[in-house]
């Protein structure tokens, strides 16, 4: 087992149920997924390639593109136009993004990126305007100096703010 989960298991989860009371183990809050987005205003070719390649480098799994939903005339996209690409890590995959996440990528920024929070409370948005912090794409800058700012969200199952908060600081994202 991945030492992140083994981490996330035995102190985050005691932590929790310290700082929170809580029925039944299931109830305590925990990272479920992790997904990582490229939007683009228009559907271009090259720029998708060069998304979905990136992608692949950062989060080492296949990724998927993302189709409009609805017709947008202002932007000129019809639906079901490729307007952007995506990958949802679980489990490993989504541990081992998250510890270069933490380890190279939030040591090179110096002010916290934009970040939000959703209405449900389940869920934190993080922008990275400068992609290139990867060190897989810096080294390829030639092909990844086009791509646009890269949406991560992290998916948590916690029932209040505080709660996600406090989940989020004790795995290190900082606020």
């Amino acid at each position: 087992m991945f030492f992140f989960a083994i981490y996330s298991q035995q102190i985050i989860k005691y932590d929790l149920i310290n700082a929170f009371y809580y029925n039944k183990l299931k109830q305590v809050p925990k990272l479920q997924t992790i997904i990582l987005n490229f939007g683009y205003q228009k559907s271009n070719f090259k720029r998708l390639i060069s998304g979905l390649l990136a992608l692949e480098f950062i989060a080492t799994k296949k990724s998927k593109l993302t189709k409009s939903k609805h017709l947008h005339i202002m932007l000129k996209i019809k639906q079901g136009n490729p307007v952007g690409c995506k990958v949802v890590l679980k489990k490993k995959t989504m541990y081992r993004f998250y510890l270069k996440l933490v380890t190279s990528v939030f040591t090179k920024l110096k002010i916290p990126q934009n970040s939000s929070f959703r209405q449900n409370c389940k869920s934190m948005s993080i922008v990275v305007q400068n992609p290139l912090l990867f060190m897989e794409l810096e080294n390829h800058y030639e092909f990844f100096k086009d791509i646009p700012k890269l949406d991560i969200t992290l998916l948590t199952n916690s029932k209040s703010k505080h709660e996600l908060f406090f989940l989020l600081k004790s795995i290190k994202i900082f606020l």
